[in-house]
């Protein structure tokens, strides 16, 4: 479809999300796969969060960290998941201009927020495991409440700015973004000028962000790793190590795609949409299972309730 160069107030008001390619007798099954997902997602992290204000004795850091993750993962998902399901009915891919440029950046907002909440988590497992008499001291309250402000408020900046360098820009007449949600790589597709800068802008911000705390996230998990391997049962060490990979599943499948797809802004390779899917869906549904199954405390909370 052929783009005119235009004023984005004057000409564009809505976008169209095609979506996931499916042939018609999937459509369906696809929408009963999303919606159960989504419901999911929710109950398992609303569990979460009702199992933790319930519990006196799981008032710690570490499940402090995990309500924010609980809910971080329900409002991704509530951002995304509701309008790809409502792509599988009659006119459900429809979003206006300012609808579409509130996804992107709540998206952004949340999804950054959720990567450097995966990178604080390891740390503070970190000091629990290789700095016991210490973990008191370093981890109180007061430093949880100023990591937790810190990343929300430092998120809502960058966010704020990729959202403004994304929407300045003029959009002409094509208004299909052929992606399930609107992103950043799917909507400078539409543009008619130049989109260099904002190309570099993000592989810069976003790909270097992800690169850094996944690394970030490696390196606290080699030290508890070390630390593990001087544990002297064998008991004590098979289950720490299956916790330990468990996490690192879940970072790896949350931090690869998004470092495949945001260093590469401006390509359209097909598995950008599969990848998209897992991230924003299957991972968040995995977080509540991986970090309550092999959670004593959580499993006896969770019968409680």
């Amino acid at each position: 479809m052929g783009k005119k160069p235009s004023s984005s107030d004057a000409y564009l008001t809505h976008f169209i999300l095609v979506g996931i390619p499916y042939p018609p007798e999937l459509q369906v099954p696809l929408f009963l796969f999303f919606f159960l997902i989504y419901l999911l997602t929710l109950c398992g992290n609303l569990l979460i969060l009702l199992a933790v204000a319930r519990e006196c004795r799981l008032h710690k850091p570490m499940y402090w960290f995990l309500c924010h993750l609980s809910f971080l993962d329900m409002t991704v998902s509530s951002v995304v998941v509701p309008k790809v399901v409502a792509g599988f009915l009659p006119g459900g891919g429809a979003i206006s201009f300012h609808g579409c440029m509130a996804q992107l950046f709540f998206f952004h907002f949340l999804g950054c927020t959720e990567c450097f909440l995966y990178t604080v988590m390891p740390y503070n497992r970190f000091l629990a495991i290789c700095k016991p008499l210490r973990y008191s001291v370093i981890m109180n309250r007061g430093a949880c409440l100023c990591l937790a402000a810190g990343t929300w408020l430092g998120v809502s900046l960058n966010s704020t700015m990729q959202t403004v360098l994304t929407f300045r820009l003029p959009y002409g007449w094509d208004t299909q973004v052929g992606y399930l949600f609107c992103d950043i790589p799917a909507v400078l597709k539409l543009v008619c000028g130049d989109t260099a800068l904002n190309k570099l802008v993000t592989s810069m911000d976003i790909g270097f962000l992800a690169v850094t705390c996944f690394l970030l996230i490696l390196m606290s998990y080699v030290y508890i790793i070390l630390a593990i391997l001087r544990i002297c049962s064998a008991e004590g060490k098979h289950r720490a190590f299956s916790t330990c990979m468990a996490h690192i599943t879940v970072v790896v499948t949350y931090y690869v795609p998004l470092v495949f797809i945001y260093l590469r802004p401006g390509s359209q390779h097909p598995l950008h949409g599969v990848l998209a899917v897992f991230y924003t869906t299957v991972t968040l549904l995995l977080n509540p299972l991986i970090y309550t199954l092999g959670n004593k405390e959580m499993k006896a909370a969770l019968l409680r309730l």
